[in-house]
This record gives structure tokens, sequence and C-alpha cells, in this order.
């Protein structure tokens, strides 16, 4: 079961069709729903209802703007539907599985060892996830007083967008329709039904071999998951190692608990094949000057992303995009028509739900308000949530690098942080880089357990302009792992002890004896 939508021009059916399903569909794409009557001209009118477009409509319709939402498919987006929400279910299910197989280690005997019944763990995910789905409703967004549209935006005219045989006018427009999935020009994929993030949560049955193409944040997740629940998985990656856009030594502390997890990573993977097999899909490929023929039961292919500019009339309002970078926007996330801007996936090369969100609230301000905000001044962390999860924000070491920056780096290592020696928890490393000769944080990287929650306070003492320093001198709870960042602050202050300056300390401590 590979197909996760059947979409027509009226209905959307989420697979599969269960209770939660239903109830999903009821709140983000209600089969009933009756588009508003257009009446005048919009203050804003938003295509796209993910993170991105609700942000922008509800801040500007809290403001009192005039606003019209249009949405063709499942209002939430990714993130709800097929991304963030579907996905850290089922990591955290997977989770549970480790630290029940883990628990010998804390002195707790589990005699019957463990049984994963994958058709509840995903039943789960999609019981959670409906839950969730009515703070992106459609009535939600109606009652916050904003036109909701079901249906397909385009531009018809220099101020009016089309959707469902009625014309919307604006003052100011907004492209916030997202990306999608796509494959890498691998020779056969397009020969065999293959899974992307929009698919894989509706399975129903785990695969006895699961191919992963992709070593990005979506494929180690997954294939971490899937290996946890007992699948045996194949991990391809073009490039070496994983996570190649991550600091190295972080990546390769996350390789190791892949591995440890069962996971076949095949890294520099040349002269990748795939076909039709007899009994499931055959990836022929040449690994570190080996040949590799494998045949599996489902293939997730997680190295590709598409921005959604097609069918929105672009080009008759004199919009520029690229197909494979999105909408052209400048620093202000206007595009090249300045009575039209664009947030989120359609045109930010960080792909993530909170710089979505950022950015829709500079939208607000910069078409409702004459505002100069730019999206350059944002400061965006981001997670792979992995086990342990990875977190970053800020330059790496080679960006400093490429900028001509010195810096002075400082790292900590979990091993020697009492509560993750007490959690069982010590992989990974707290690492910040300063502007050299400073204590002004430039970028950092953690590995951690919880790396998502721990990247937060560095995030915040970058945008509050709070060095190492002042970290260092706010007193942290005893014992958490977050002290690892407040050791950094030890670090720092340990180099200010100079010889001579711990010269001077000695000769004033001796006359005052």
């Amino acid at each position: 079961m590979t197909d996760t939508i059947a979409d027509s021009a009226d209905t959307v059916e989420v697979l599969p069709a269960d209770e939660f399903n239903r109830t999903l569909v009821s709140q983000v794409h209600p089969p009933d729903w009756t588009n508003p009557t257009p009446n005048g001209r919009y203050n804003l009118v938003v295509i796209g209802a993910g993170t991105a477009g609700l942000v922008t409509a509800a801040g500007a319709a809290g403001m009192g703007a005039k606003v019209a939402l249009i949405e063709k498919h499942l209002m939430g987006g990714d993130c709800l539907n097929v991304g963030c929400v579907p996905s850290k279910a089922l990591i955290r299910a997977a989770r549970a599985v480790t630290a029940v197989r883990n628990a010998g280690q804390f002195g707790i005997e589990v005699p019957d060892g463990v049984k994963v019944n994958f058709a509840n763990v995903m039943e789960r995910m999609r019981r959670l996830r409906a839950g969730i789905s009515h703070h992106d409703s459609a009535a939600r967004f109606r009652d916050l007083g904003i036109d909701v549209f079901v249906g397909g935006g385009r531009f018809s005219g220099p101020d009016t967008i089309d959707v469902g045989g009625q014309t919307l006018q604006f003052k100011r427009a907004v492209i916030a329709t997202g990306a999608r999935a796509s494959a890498p020009p691998i020779p056969g994929i397009d020969q065999v039904d293959y899974l992307t993030n929009e698919t894989v949560f509706s399975l129903t049955e785990l695969p006895a071999k699961l191919g992963v193409i992709g070593a990005g944040p979506i494929g180690c997740e997954l294939a971490q998951s899937f290996a946890r629940f007992g699948s045996e998985v194949f991990l391809i990656e073009a490039t070496h190692g994983i996570l190649p856009r991550e600091d190295t030594d972080a990546a390769e502390i996350v390789k190791a608990a892949l591995l440890r997890d069962g996971v076949k990573l095949l890294c520099c993977g040349r002269k990748t094949e795939v076909s039709r097999a007899d009994n499931g899909i055959r990836l022929k490929l040449e690994s570190h000057d080996e040949n590799y023929d494998v045949v599996v039961d489902q293939l997730l292919v997680a190295a590709g992303r598409s921005p959604n500019v097609e069918g929105l009339g672009l080009e008759s309002v004199g919009v520029e995009y690229d197909t494979r970078t999105g909408v052209t926007v400048d620093d202000r996330l206007r595009t090249t028509n300045r009575r039209i801007f664009a947030a989120g996936d359609i045109c930010s090369k960080y792909q993530f739900t909170h710089t979505a969100d950022f950015q829709a609230r500079i939208v607000i301000q910069n078409a409702l308000f004459m505002g100069r905000a730019k999206s350059s001044a944002l400061t965006i962390p981001w997670c792979t949530y992995t086990e342990p999860e990875i977190a970053h924000v800020g330059l790496y070491e080679a960006e400093a690098r490429e900028q001509g920056l010195s810096i002075t780096t400082f790292v900590q290592p979990m091993a020697e942080v009492d509560r993750a020696i007490l959690d069982g928890e010590t992989d990974g490393f707290v690492k910040v880089h300063v502007k050299e000769g400073t204590d002004q944080i430039v970028g950092a990287t953690i590995v951690a357990a919880h790396a998502g929650d721990m990247i937060s306070e560095i995030t915040l003492a970058m945008v509050g302009k709070l060095g190492l320093k002042r970290i260092g001198s706010a007193i942290h709870p005893y014992p958490t792992q977050a002290e690892a960042v407040r050791k950094l602050g030890d670090l720092y202050n340990r180099t200010r002890l100079t010889p001579f300056v711990k010269s001077l300390f000695k000769k004033w401590l001796s006359r005052t004896r």
C-alpha cells in the first residue's frame, strides 16, 4: 500500500480510510465545505495553507486585515499531514521499543522480549494526527474571520486570483504553496512503485526489507525507526557517510548509532539502478568498490524536494521562479512583483516548519504595514530527530573559514555530564564556535538525546547577543543534560585566566594572607 492520498477535483481521501483519517480529512479538507462569496477587495489573499500560509492568514486577520486563504489539498501542509507530526509519532514509538530492549543496562529484566505491533504503531500515529488537526482546520480559520476557499488558486490578473470559478481581488497576495517530494534521476526509478514521506505513513504492514535512498534528515530518521521496528534497512547515500550537510564529528556519532540499530549503510553509492523484481524492488549499486544486488519489499526515496510552482499563473503576473529552487524573493520576501510576497518552502532553502512560521511574520509586517523586516536577520536553528539528535544554529566551522572569520571552538562531551551518564545517554557533545578573542557565539552544534530542546538556549543567546560568559554565569539545575551548555561558559572563562592574570592573582592572594 503506497498511495497515501486519493485526490479528485472535489474530494480528498487519506489512506487507509479509517476513522482517524476520515476525522483528519473532515478537519483539513471538509468534503461538505462551501466556499464563501467574495465581497470587495482583500488586504491579503494567501495561496497555500501549510505553516507559512496559516500563520500569515491568522496573524493578518488578528490585526484586523480582511484575509482570504486558499488551499486545494490538505490544510496543515506537510508538517501536519506527511511531515513533522506523523514522523515524530513513529520516532517516539521506535524509541520506546529501543528503551525496552535496552532495559537490561538499568537492571530491568524483560523476560519475554519485545514484540512490535506495527499496525498499532501506525494507528496511534493516525489517531494523534487526527487529534491535532483541529488546530489547522478550515472551521477554525473561518472562525478567526478568514474567508477559507477550498480549491486551486491561480493568478488571473494584476490584482485577482481565481478559485473554484470565483474571482478574489487583492491589495497584496502571498504564495505559500510549499514543496513536494521528488526523486533523483536514478535509472529505473520511474518504473517502480516507491514510497516518499508523502506515502510512507499509509503503511499498515512492516516491510521485512526496506531500502532508503538518501541519508539526509528524513532518510536517517525513518531508516533508524524502521530498523528498530524490525525491518532490515538498507540506507543508500551518494556521498560519504550520512547527513552530509552536518558537522562531520556529529554525523559520525549518529552514523554509529544507526549501525548499532542494524541499519546497513551503503554510502558513496555509485551506478545505482532500480528495477522491478518478482518479489519486490531490486536495488543494484556499487559501494566502496563492492557490488550490491538487493531485493527489498518497499523503497523509500528521501532525496529530493520540488517547489509547487505549477498551475499558479505566475508568468501572467511577472513572478519569477525556478522549478528547482522555487519562487524568487528578495530579503523582504517580495517576489519580482512587488504586490506579491512568498514564504516557506516555496522560496526558502531552510525548509523547516519554524522557518516558515517566522517568514510568515516578516510577510505580515512588510505586506501590510510597509515594514522593512529582513529574512536574513532570522537566526534559524534546526534538528534531526535521530537518536541521538543533532541540532545546529549559526555557522559551521567550514562556513566560518569561507567567510574569513577566525573562531575559537569549545566542546563539552556529554560523557562528562553527570545527568547524561545517569540517563545512559552519553553519546554526543555540545560544540560552540565563538569569534576569536571574544565570547560572541557565531554557531553551535549539539549531539545529544535532547539536542533539539538544548539548542534553544544557544539560539536565544545569539539573538539576545549574550556570550558564553553570560551563559556560564546563569545557574542551571543540577543534574540536567542542559548543564553541558553552562559548562561551555566555564571553559571560556578558564581561557581568560592567562598566565599573566594568574600571576597577578597569586601575588594579591600572597599579600592578603
